[in-house]
């Protein structure tokens, strides 16, 4: 798994960034939650599966790396529940993949609340596997903005795009990309720096990854995607010159763009 962000967030988030002594512990939390996500349904054991990255003591808890990468030849990951036991909404996020999008490689940031489990429950045709890691963090759902309200609503659904290897397109091969948007993401449980008024949850809520008319990934978020929401994912090349990004968001708004595939290549 590779970084997320550029620059200084980017050391944060390789191999040597992420502990790997903070396996999921025991949960009285995960005891109540487990049946409305998962039902009755078999939890086998997703390390044989899959392995999520993440940081045993967060630097922000606002702005949480989780990584979810596979090995070639693994069993495909059809769909993804990402579970934080302690946040306010533990569902953070249910994504769902496509073909081109195997083997997952897969990162995004969250926002973690306080000490948790951050789970990841993904679907295969094999059945239902379940990995995840114990994050040390707190104040992430509450933490303030990065922008003053005027300025974040202002740029709110401009996106872009980062490619990276390879810079030659070519149908079939393996690719890497980085889509980021921005929003606010407003949680409701953060206050108005002037004011000190809770300021209104206000958030994307759905953000679908194409390139050309094919869809790469699906992802229905609630208050714990960060600010800015940043993914980052492996896929193969279909051909397409473009990636598309749509986005919605909880206000109704709609953002659509197309984005050149080795724009910032």
């Amino acid at each position: 798994m590779r970084r997320l962000l550029a620059a200084s967030v980017f050391a944060l988030l390789s191999h040597g960034a992420f502990a790997q002594d903070n396996p999921l512990t025991d949960s009285v939390s995960w005891n109540d939650l487990r049946s409305e996500f998962v039902g009755d349904a078999v939890l086998q054991d997703g390390t044989i599966l899959f392995e999520v990255e993440a940081p045993h003591r967060a630097h922000d808890a606002a702005t949480v790396p989780i990584g979810i990468s596979q090995q070639l030849g693994a069993v495909p990951i059809q769909s993804a529940m990402l579970i934080i036991d302690e946040n306010p909404a533990p569902l953070a996020a249910t994504l769902t993949f496509s073909e081109a999008m195997v083997p997952l490689d897969f990162e995004l940031r969250v926002r973690v609340n306080q000490y948790s489990n951050v789970r990841v429950i993904a679907e295969t045709d094999d059945g239902m596997f379940m990995a995840g890691r114990y994050v040390k963090a707190s104040g992430g759902c509450s933490a303030p903005a990065t922008r003053v309200p005027e300025e974040a609503l202002a740029s709110m659904g401009e996106m872009r795009l980062r490619s990276f290897n390879p810079t030659q397109q070519m149908s079939g091969q393996r690719r890497e990309a980085q889509v980021m948007i921005r929003h606010p993401n407003y949680s409701g449980l953060q206050r108005d720096q002037i004011t000190q008024l809770f300021v209104g949850a206000h958030f994307i809520d759905m953000i679908e990854v194409y390139q050309g008319d094919e869809m790469l990934f699906k992802l229905e978020g609630g208050i714990s995607v960060s600010e800015n929401p940043v993914f980052r994912f492996g896929y193969r090349d279909n051909g397409a010159s473009v990636i598309r990004v749509r986005a919605h968001d909880t206000e109704g708004n709609v953002f659509e763009q197309m984005l050149a595939k080795d724009e910032g290549a």
